[in-house]
């Protein structure tokens, strides 16, 4: 997968601050290649731990000795240029990345960076002869910006999960002889075989007759799901026991892994409004910072009796130091980043970190009925037929009839009866529309649909239909009413713990459905779902979430994201329910649930909750801890030392906080 940076009208780069785009290039080890489209070539990086804490071990060591031999074991040649060379020796190894990052970052238009900031404080130290504050201040800053590049790789590697999902190669069937070939070479149509605990390279339609796979990647969900001959099999699923043939039926680039794997590495680019802020913040700020910093070693020489320059930019360089914004800049991403890891791991897509902080703050969720809170599997419930009617002999003869029919409520039928009687001949088949099927056997004419039928062909019965909770399948044979069959979509098992979750959240429940008013009305009571409308079309829907958000409250849409689209683009946050099931849902949604879990929607909105805890306890911590230090560093009250804790100490107290949320059982 390649991430492409994204830019505005003028050109300026939208997705990555220079220090992100350094971290995260260390974390993930890219490749930056200068291909005119800015292309991220993502790799593994090379760099193990000790390497990246070679240069700060190189530069602590050899300011150990200098202090050694500077306070505890003088040496008569440690003096003059000598001295100077050493600490210069010591400062390079961290201190010139920092400064060509400074550079790197002026050439792109950002001067006020915390480079630059840093670069200034140490050269600015040296230049007054505070040699050992100065590397070691700059060995501070280059431990703590190693740490944050292992924070983000630890934020990362959630998603890098989903990196490696993706065989490179697939073995095809041409002419019965087996061939590895590279997956994208692989065309639709072509057979692939797939081995016990290979994975799937790309979309298709099971030929064998049953193989069971784990998709712990894409769902989150560890138990093994047994497929059979012609269902769907997506990239990234793992075979489990017997070898299997696969058809593919998608292109490579257009699986449904790839659009997940694209979803999920732009999802970054669209930023919370906390973010942006700090963002925008921290560019007025930092510029703010130097010039106060350059106040305080020139304003006191007119006000100050005894003024002595040395000690005045000392305070100013402490300053800078104090005032860089890392803490900032780099914990509040690396939290949001770590809430859509979390997210990934449980199998739950957030399109940016600007759903996580909408859902943080939802107040209404309005969920669909079918598919979301309720399988979308008719079942039958139960048969109720008339004591003169044969219930087996009249059962065959519905079976046989509604197999001319591909409605689900005739597939119910046909599971709950068993195989068709072939000795049942059916004559003058006939549908009508909106009522149901008649045909005549045996010389007597069969009628099943709903009473509207028996209606229409005037056969009396003795029961009111709307006191039934059920979808009603009506039977009449020879002119006589013969019973009828209740039809029903069974509630999902983790139902109504989601809705006990979302309560316990103090998020208001709303089922909104196309479905019978009675059905609908059923299974909220059974829920204790706060509000209910059924028989709704899709304006009717869109009106009810008007009425909602008229209110001044947020509401997040929960359903198939494809149907309901217009509820979903009114909505502040479209929750797609099964979004592996298709691609509309996954371009639609805001979020997207991967397998068909109405438990993930309280646990998408506590992530965002707690995402957003952390991110404020860190603007907080920052706020606060640099606010006390800068008062004390300008009044010559604090150290450089004091800084340092300032600066990297709270980045570090920060990004150790943002990494929580990867620990956190949701």
């Amino acid at each position: 997968m390649e991430h492409k940076h994204k830019y505005d009208q003028q050109g300026k780069q939208l997705c990555c601050t220079p220090q992100e785009e350094k971290i995260y290039t260390d974390a993930d080890g890219h490749n930056h290649e200068n291909t005119g489209d800015d292309v991220h070539n993502h790799g593994r990086t090379d760099k193990s731990t000790f390497q990246m804490f070679l240069p700060a071990i190189v530069s602590f060591v050899l300011l150990m000795i200098a202090i050694t031999f500077d306070n505890w074991l003088s040496q008569s040649w440690f003096t003059d240029w000598i001295r100077i060379v050493w600490y210069v020796v010591a400062y390079t190894p961290v201190g010139l990345p920092v400064i060509k990052e400074a550079f790197e970052s002026i050439r792109k238009g950002d001067v006020f960076s915390e480079f630059l900031l840093m670069s200034i404080a140490t050269i600015g130290a040296f230049a007054i002869g505070e040699y050992p504050e100065g590397v070691a201040v700059m060995l501070f800053y280059a431990v703590g910006e190693v740490f944050q590049t292992l924070a983000v790789t630890r934020a990362k590697a959630n998603i890098k999960t989903l990196l490696d999902q993706r065989p490179d190669e697939v073995t095809v069937l041409e002419n019965n002889q087996a061939k590895t070939v590279k997956a994208e070479s692989v065309n639709i149509g072509n057979i692939i075989q797939l081995k016990p605990g290979e994975k799937l390279g790309l979309d298709g339609e099971l030929l064998s007759e049953t193989a069971s796979f784990n998709t712990a990647a894409l769902t989150g969900e560890s138990k093994p799901d047994t497929k059979t001959k012609g269902e769907t099999v997506l990239a990234g699923m793992i075979n489990l026991n017997t070898v299997a043939q696969v058809k593919v039926t998608t292109a490579y680039t257009d699986s449904k892994l790839s659009k997940i794997l694209e979803l999920v590495q732009n999802a970054t680019a669209q930023k919370a409004p906390t973010e942006l802020f700090i963002r925008k913040f921290a560019k007025i700020y930092t510029p703010i910072v130097v010039l106060l910093a350059v106040l305080i070693t020139i304003v006191p020489y007119f006000f100050v009796g005894d003024y002595v320059f040395s000690q005045w930019l000392y305070r100013a360089l402490v300053f800078l130091v104090i005032s860089c914004p890392c803490a900032l800049v780099i914990s509040i991403p690396l939290g949001y980043f770590g809430g859509i890891g979390a997210a990934s791991k449980n199998g739950i897509l957030f399109k940016g970190s600007n759903f996580l902080d909408a859902l943080a703050n939802i107040q209404n969720v309005v969920m669909d009925k079918t598919g979301t809170m309720t399988e979308g599997v008719f079942k039958v419930q139960e048969v109720v037929l008339k004591p003169e009617f044969d219930k087996n002999e009249i059962l065959k003869m519905v079976n046989a009839l509604e197999s001319q029919s591909t409605h689900p409520v005739a597939t119910a039928i046909h599971q709950y009866v068993g195989e068709i009687d072939s000795s049942i001949k059916l004559e003058n088949t006939e549908e009508i529309a909106g009522h149901g099927l008649k045909a005549n056997v045996n010389g007597k004419e069969l009628l099943v649909g709903n009473f509207k039928l028996m209606d229409k062909f005037n056969i009396n019965y003795d029961l009111d239909p709307t006191t039934i909770v059920y979808t009603l399948i009506a039977i009449a044979y020879d002119g006589k009413f013969a019973g009828y069959i209740t039809i029903a979509d069974s509630i999902k098992e983790d139902a109504q713990l989601t809705i006990d979750k979302l309560k316990a959240l103090g998020v208001k429940t709303t089922m909104l459905s196309g479905d019978k008013s009675t059905v609908v009305k059923f299974v909220a009571d059974k829920l204790g779902i706060n509000n209910a409308f059924g028989d709704l079309l899709p304006e009717d829907k869109v009106n009810k979430v008007k009425e909602i958000k008229s209110k001044n409250e947020t509401v997040a849409f929960v359903g198939d994201g494809v149907n309901d689209a217009p509820v979903v683009a009114l909505s502040d946050v479209g929750i797609a329910m099964g979004g592996l099931g298709s691609d509309a849902t996954i371009e639609t949604a805001d979020v997207v649930i991967q397998d068909d879990k109405p438990s993930k929607i309280p646990m998408a909105i506590n992530i965002g909750k707690q995402t957003k805890k952390i991110v404020w306890q860190n603007i907080t911590l920052a706020f606060v801890v640099k606010g006390i230090v800068l008062v004390l560093g300008a009044g010559g009250l604090a150290t450089m030392w004091e800084a340092v804790f300032a600066d990297v100490g709270v980045a570090l107290l920060a990004i150790l906080n943002a990494v929580r949320i990867q620990r956190m059982k949701f």
